[in-house]
């Protein structure tokens, strides 16, 4: 039970049931780049106190997910240039490293089933085209399946510093997309089509032409979000 905890892993407890809860929401899309929330706010979002909440909000100002206005609270941070262009640099840089790894550690079941996941959707996809509903919620769906996909080759450089450092970039990316429109409904076969193409290198074991494909895929998707 709870109360037989030592009060420091309580503590911490609380302090990661509190950003787990804030992610959930910002990838939710409950929480907007550059919107205002007050402590207070975040006390009633996450059903926690409010100085857990205080931990809480020198976290996300130091991973900069927040930024602190005096007498306005904490707004989300705002989506610009540079964040765009760093973000998707810092992408780049790892998941380039990261595929040239995967391609070397993943069994070929594994690989298989990352193309039936992007095969589905597509189906999907096109039934949604030509005026059909389809049987599932395929935007939410397409969403989950990108995330992991690139989370999977990250993680296959068995580098928890690398892992952790990329899940922080990504909720960062994660408002990019918001504020930018990216992963709508016509940008789903755009991104299960790279992700095709990566996996057709993958498959091939072509370590130079899945590198290749995930680096086109990561600028263009840069490139997108800098259009916008």
């Amino acid at each position: 039970m709870v109360r037989n905890l030592p009060a420091v892993v309580f503590e911490a407890s609380s302090r990661q049931r509190a950003y787990d809860s804030f992610v959930k929401n910002l990838l939710a899309h409950r929480i907007r780049p550059g919107q205002f929330l007050s402590q207070r706010e975040l006390v009633d979002m996450t059903g926690l106190p409010i100085g857990t909440i205080r931990e809480l909000v020198s976290r996300l100002e130091g991973e900069r997910l927040v930024n602190v206005v005096p007498s306005r609270g904490m707004q989300i941070a705002y989506v610009d240039i540079d964040l765009v262009k760093d973000a998707f640099q810092y992408r780049l840089m790892i998941e380039k490293e990261a595929t040239a790894s995967f391609i070397e550690t993943a069994t070929d079941q594994a690989i298989l089933a990352m193309r039936r996941e992007h095969e589905e959707i597509l189906e999907q996809d096109c039934l949604r085209a030509n005026g059909r509903k389809p049987e599932f919620d395929m935007l939410a769906r397409a969403r989950d399946v990108d995330s992991a996909f690139h989370a999977v080759i990250v993680d296959s450089l068995g580098n928890r510093i690398i892992s952790e450092a990329y899940r922080l970039n990504s909720l960062k990316l994660s408002l990019i997309r918001q504020e930018r429109g990216l992963m709508t409904d016509s940008l789903v076969s755009i991104a299960m089509g790279d992700h095709l193409r990566i996996i057709a290198a993958l498959e091939r074991r072509d370590g130079p032409a899945a590198v290749a494909a995930m680096s086109d895929h990561v600028l263009r998707g840069c490139s997108r979000a800098l259009s916008l």
